[in-house]
């Protein structure tokens, strides 16, 4: 859990090379800028950035909203395009990661309708939450 957000916006915004707009945006460039202040935040707060959501009301919801689709992390309409972890990487836009799994369940994707709206913005943050937990735990 970040300690202070305040401590990591100030390492962050302190990096100002990590705002200027170069001419040509060189995504090495940037990574190259912008890690050494997220690295220099997480040490002087002491901890990695905790997950956003919930994962036991995840679980939950995801029984009552998901499981039809994803009982035990599979996918009845896609069965290449499960919620095991390696399918996450592979097919999962922005990869394995709990921002990834919010900006799919909120927006939806070719089969999978969109529940931005129809859940809340928490509700789908422990969604994510769980499903990402247990994808890298394995399903059972």
């Amino acid at each position: 859990i970040v300690r202070s957000s305040e401590t990591m916006f100030a390492v962050i915004v302190g990096s100002t090379t990590a705002f200027q707009a170069p001419s040509k945006l060189s995504l090495s460039k940037v990574a190259e800028t912008v890690a050494p202040a997220v690295a220099a935040a997480v040490l002087a707060t002491g901890a990695m950035p905790a997950f956003a959501g919930d994962a036991g009301a995840g679980e939950q919801i995801f029984s009552g909203n998901c499981a039809a689709c994803h009982a035990g992390g599979q996918n009845v309409i896609m069965p290449e395009k499960t919620l095991e972890q390696s399918a996450l990487e592979e097919y999962l836009d922005g990869g394995a990661n709990e921002a990834a799994v919010v900006k799919q369940v909120t927006n939806g994707k070719n089969a999978m309708p969109a529940f931005g709206g129809r859940l809340s913005d928490d509700d789908i943050k422990n969604v994510a939450t769980y499903v990402i937990t247990t994808a890298k735990a394995g399903w059972d």
